[in-house]
């Protein structure tokens, strides 16, 4: 598992903190903006917007919040917008387990990061225990 990097080249459109419920509305809110701005059709604005939505609730849940990071740019020569979210939680032990349908370390289905995964174009998880989570996703324009 590779440490997450972020390209300079990037436009970043936004930091926002993850303190309690309230901002996990209104990031969602503010990336569902972003996506009508990169105009992504109401299907892709709902995939991209259900994915942070889940994350969001991830990193409230488990890690007492964190950072979001929304930025736009090129990867693998597509035009994507980017959200890295950022927590200093206490990490994911096993990867490979978290990402497989139906596990869960608390109160979940095991469906949250999973079914992230296949809503988005790209998705990159780095996870080191007791350090935290970063779980970055694509979506293309």
């Amino acid at each position: 598992m590779q440490e997450i990097i972020s390209d300079n080249n990037w436009n970043k459109l936004g930091i926002y903190p993850i303190v309690d419920e309230h901002d996990i509305v209104k990031v969602r809110s503010i990336v569902r903006q972003h996506a009508k701005d990169f105009r992504m059709g109401i299907v892709e604005q709902t995939r991209i917007t259900t994915a942070i939505s889940e994350l969001l609730r991830n990193m409230y849940n488990y890690a007492n919040g964190g950072d979001v990071v929304i930025e736009s740019g090129q990867v693998e020569e597509h035009n994507a917008l980017i959200i890295t979210c950022i927590d200093k939680g206490p990490g994911i032990e096993d990867v490979e387990l978290a990402m497989s349908d139906g596990y869960t370390s608390g109160m979940g289905m095991g469906y949250g990061l999973p079914g992230a995964k296949r809503l988005v174009d790209k998705f990159e998880i780095y996870s080191k225990p007791q350090k935290g989570t970063t779980v970055r996703i694509m979506k293309w324009k």
